[in-house]
């Protein structure tokens, strides 16, 4: 068997609805029971958005404080990943939840265009937020949606702004951002590995129906996964995902045939080198 795969299921996100998707998990009550279902399916992380009654994104930390405790008497044990991400807040808002102390959070830490915006990352504010997850003992997933990203957060490492080796996704499929491109992927592992050592720990997640080949791809190189209706409300072209669940499901499927065990909570700690829940 292979080194064992972590699974992150991103819950909800700031953008798809219920419209898009019913299963999609809006109030706290539907993110704790949805993220459950997921976490019994084999998801070890949960990188959770929170949102208001209207389903538009939130920032306010009580929500992510409620959601939290939630998680940790629902799934316990399971690593909570936040987003700090700009979907769902303006400036330091987007940090008000650090505090909390999750396990993780996200990072990105430079912009790019998203399909009708700017999706701003400047400088001052990628700063604090990292200042903030040392200060709170949080670690980072640094979202790469650009190969600069990856340098950027090798800077950031050298400099003691991140206090750990990084850990990198790879966001591919965003429109106007890093498409889904198989040689650009290979690139990023390697470069990974370049900067950061051959045992640097990586993750990847692909948008819309690319969400499986990400899988796939993450899989068979020796990468973690994200899943999840945040990324993708479609099992396929003709089929909506029935939870979040169901994807995790699916990522598990393609971790057997290529002989990967599936991380369990206690197992992606240790590879992550996080702190024992509390």
């Amino acid at each position: 068997m292979g080194k064992s795969c972590i699974i992150c299921v991103a819950i909800t996100g700031s953008v798809p609805t219920k419209a898009a998707n019913p299963a999609v998990p809006i109030s706290i009550s539907e993110q704790i029971e949805s993220t459950h279902e997921a976490f019994e399916a084999g998801a070890s992380i949960c990188h959770a958005h929170v949102r208001n009654d209207d389903e538009t994104p939130s920032s306010d930390p009580e929500k992510f404080a409620a959601l939290k405790e939630g998680l940790e008497k629902h799934c316990p044990g399971m690593i909570i990943q936040l987003s700090t991400g700009g979907r769902s807040g303006a400036g330091k808002e987007r940090g008000g939840m650090l505090p909390l102390r999750p396990d993780m959070a996200s990072l990105s830490v430079g912009s790019n265009n998203f399909p009708t915006r700017v999706y701003e990352n400047p400088p001052d504010l990628v700063d604090w937020l990292a200042a903030e997850m040392i200060k709170f003992d949080v670690r980072p997933e640094i979202e790469a949606f650009d190969l600069s990203h990856i340098f950027r957060a090798r800077e950031m490492h050298a400099a003691g702004q991140i206090k750990d080796t990084p850990y990198v996704q790879f966001v591919m499929g965003v429109k106007n951002a890093m498409p889904v491109d198989r040689a650009v992927f290979d690139f990023y592992v390697e470069t990974v590995k370049r900067l950061f050592g051959d045992d640097a720990e990586w993750c990847a997640a692909g948008v819309g129906p690319n969400q499986i080949v990400l899988n796939e791809w993450a899989i068979a190189s020796g990468g973690h996964v994200r899943t999840g209706l945040e990324d993708n409300v479609r099992l396929s072209r003709e089929e909506l995902a029935a939870s979040n669940a169901q994807l995790v499901r699916r990522a598990v499927e393609i971790a057997e045939r290529y002989e990967r065990p599936v991380a369990t909570w206690s197992e992606a700690r240790d590879i992550l080198r996080l702190r024992a829940p509390t």
